[in-house]
């Protein structure tokens, strides 16, 4: 049984049909709380869990807030990776009904095509806050028709080196912008940071508990020595049978030697993190998204922001460092609703310990378990 959100009927029809199309049955809290805000002009500062719709949250109103007829860049969202980028940008395609448009400005990219695409400014802009800058600095970009500047993960774009670009550009536009940030997870001193170049925000915090009901997620974890890690993911593949998993790896040169072993192994998987080309980056994701690669090793790169549907299983090859980590990678799986499961290999009783106070510390039941005859059963 599906429910239609009171701001639906706030919104364009093009945007309705789009919402009806994708057939969700019933809006997420943020999108219901953060949506009519935005619809009235105010600045909100929205803090919800991971995988629970904050991107729709606020493409919706700002798809809504767009003319069309206007050749002008009306609205900007910053993020600060690449494949979040390419989510949200894929968000706005499908909901915009083919009359709003919008590119991507990602550093590392060839510049010359991004000063070329701005030549016909599109309506809305995705783009790391370094290379927006230097697209302003250069005059490539006009700021002075921008209503609307959204920071997504808003947590990461406050608390390093890409505050003092995120706080220029929003500087070069006009004083009456709207401005609004999302993030999962939201420190103190990026809230106030934030609150310190927004007028009178609204602040939206949902609790996890606050959650429609769906599916359940697990979070289980092992015990082996470094040297059987490799072992120990055939394994989880073989054992879990998982429809994709995501397995997070802290260091690039582990990420590709792992890739390698099991390919030669038989096991189909992909690679990505950040020294990666672009095409290399996008057929990863898309291989993944397919099923072709059921298995995509990362770093930390694709730990922000990465939707994919039907991902059932997150492994964390190493100990995560800390709850803020662990959450971030965590949530990849279980989104809006779903079942996962959330696997960890540690190697020693320190790292044990340090586990079961992440666990404590972000309100998630550990189980441990142990391979036995080809099953995965509770340890003893």
């Amino acid at each position: 049984m599906s429910t239609q959100p009171d701001f639906l009927s706030l919104l364009q029809p093009f945007i309705q049909e789009s919402w009806e199309k994708a057939g969700f049955k019933q809006a997420m809290p943020v999108q219901e709380k953060a949506i009519p805000l935005l619809l009235e002009g105010r600045d909100v500062i929205a803090e919800s869990p991971t995988g629970t719709g904050k991107t729709l949250a606020y493409v919706l109103p700002m798809l809504q807030k767009i003319d069309p007829k206007r050749n002008q860049v009306q609205a900007l969202v910053m993020a600060s990776s690449r494949e979040l980028i390419m989510q949200i940008q894929e968000e706005i395609r499908t909901f915009g009904g083919g009359v709003i448009t919008s590119a991507g400005m990602i550093g590392g990219a060839n510049i010359k095509r991004q000063t070329d695409r701005l030549k016909k400014p599109p309506h809305i802009i995705c783009g790391t806050p370094g290379r927006l800058l230097e697209l302003i600095q250069l005059k490539k970009l006009k700021m002075h028709e921008v209503k609307l500047i959204v920071l997504d993960e808003g947590d990461e774009l406050f608390t390093t080196a890409l505050y003092e670009p995120v706080q220029a550009i929003i500087k070069a536009t006009q004083k009456d912008r709207q401005l609004a940030l999302f993030s999962a997870t939201l420190p103190a001193a990026a809230e106030q940071k934030a609150k310190e170049l927004m007028n009178e925000p609204e602040t939206i915090q949902i609790k996890k508990d606050s959650l429609p009901q769906g599916g359940t997620v697990r979070h289980l974890y092992f015990t082996c020595e470094w040297k059987e890690k490799q072992q120990m993911i055939e394994k989880v593949m073989r054992t879990f049978e998982p429809e994709r998993m995501l397995a997070f790896i802290k260091d690039i040169t582990d990420v590709n030697v792992m890739s390698e072993k099991l390919s030669f192994k038989g096991v189909k998987n992909g690679v990505l993190h950040s020294e990666l080309r672009k095409e290399e980056r996008v057929k990863a994701i898309r291989d993944f998204r397919s099923g072709k690669a059921p298995l995509l090793f990362a770093t930390d790169v694709a730990a922000r922001g990465l939707d994919v549907k039907g991902l059932t299983h997150v492994l964390h090859f190493e100990a995560p460092h800390n709850a803020k980590e662990y959450t971030h990678r965590s949530g990849r799986t279980g989104r809006a609703g779903g079942d996962g499961t959330v696997i960890t290999l540690i190697t020693s009783e320190f790292q044990e310990k340090e586990l079961k106070k992440i666990a404590r510390q972000t309100g998630v039941e550990l189980e441990k378990y142990e391979f036995f005859k080809g099953k995965a059963i509770p340890a003893k």
